[in-house]
């Protein structure tokens, strides 16, 4: 007993200096953490105005004095173009899918269905096609259209003069600058 009692004193017993160096290290960490969560926050509000510069403010001031390309003194070129954003509300996931498959592009639609097997199911996965309902597996199904697909499908059909249901499709056109710099030492 007197070994255990022993071990035990030892593990109880914590120095000043341990103590010390534990609390210093936890502190660190908090500042770390609330630091990030403050540069996160940061990147968002710099990223949203950056935006509204982009996509707003720019394609409009050089809309306004008919520039469509602009060479700064820097060698860098500003440039307006046309950019397509689109997503799929969820309450409009049906009639969305309804209407890519009436116009013959049901084809963007991915179709996913899936279950899970432990460790001896493995005949079960084999026959997974077949005989899921009648074996009360667990499925979980899940549509969707991916949005790069879906954002590259609109530009096309917006390009070729299709029209395509803004609502349904989240559809956003509009104008962006881009400002390419050049090559350093070339």
């Amino acid at each position: 007993m007197v070994d255990f009692e022993q071990a035990a004193g030892e593990l109880s017993s914590v120095d000043e200096q341990g103590l010390s160096k534990v609390s210093s290290l936890a502190r660190t960490q908090q500042t770390l953490e609330l630091r990030i969560a403050e540069l996160e926050e940061e990147v968002k509000e710099t990223k949203k105005a950056l935006r509204a510069i982009s996509e707003d403010q720019l394609p409009a001031a050089m809309s306004e004095y008919g520039i469509s390309k602009l060479e700064l003194a820097d060698g860098s070129s500003v440039s307006v173009g046309k950019f397509y954003s689109a997503s799929i509300p969820k309450d409009k996931t049906d009639q969305a899918f309804s209407w890519l498959v009436d116009n013959g592009f049901g084809d963007l639609i991915k179709n996913q269905v899936a279950t899970n097997f432990v460790r001896g199911q493995e005949e079960q996965a084999e026959l997974f096609a077949r005989d899921l309902e009648q074996q009360g597996m667990a499925v979980s199904t899940k549509k969707w259209v991916e949005p790069m697909t879906l954002k590259a499908f609109v530009k096309d059909q917006t390009e070729k003069g299709a029209n395509i249901p803004a609502d349904m499709f989240g559809l956003f056109i509009g104008e962006k600058t881009k400002i390419v710099t050049p090559k350093k030492g070339i």
